[in-house]
């Protein structure tokens, strides 16, 4: 990065920081949340920056990576709802600890990153044979395609669930 632009990311945050922080924290009713997601925002600003036609520009590009950031926020905080009222059915001591729990949470939402960018269709039939138990010939059906092309998405999502694996444990770098 250039120190322009840092000098035009710098700008855009004095600009728009107050500006987003506001739209944030009515969109998700949290201030804490919301200062989060607009460092985020800016955060991911930096990482990519560039040129903007005007301030209407500017801010609709902003807006568009905090929409997406929330989405994320709500998809993150569903998991966890989900997980945490799977955990309150389990009696005490089958509980995991407080990191074991952290670490689950933290899979859980990669995993489903993992699923979302795999195309429909695979992420589907993964779900359904490895959630649901269901043979690849049910599979098939409820989706509407062959028993081979069934084996070829499960390929495809155990492979990225493998490429997963390795990034969380380090072996991979992006």
């Amino acid at each position: 990065m250039t120190v322009a632009d840092t000098s035009l990311v710098q700008n855009l945050y004095l600009s728009h920081h107050r500006w987003l922080h506001e739209l944030l924290r009515r969109r998700l009713s949290n201030a804490m949340d919301a200062a989060d997601l607009a460092h985020d925002t800016f955060i991911r600003v930096l990482k990519r920056p560039q040129t903007f036609n005007g301030e209407v520009h500017e801010r609709s590009h902003l807006a568009t990576i905090a929409r997406g950031l929330c989405v994320d926020h709500w998809r993150r905080r569903q998991l966890e709802q989900t997980w945490l009222e799977t955990l309150a059915n389990r009696p005490p001591a089958l509980q995991p600890s407080p990191e074991q729990q952290a670490i689950i949470v933290e899979t859980l939402y990669e995993v489903d990153a993992m699923l979302q960018r795999l195309p429909q269709r695979v992420s589907t039939a993964f779900i359904l044979a490895q959630l649901h138990g269901m043979p690849y010939r049910l599979i098939a059906e409820e989706i509407g395609v062959s028993e081979r092309m069934i084996k070829k998405y499960l390929a495809q999502a155990m492979m990225h669930c493998a490429m997963l694996e390795a990034e969380l444990d380090g072996l991979l770098i992006e």
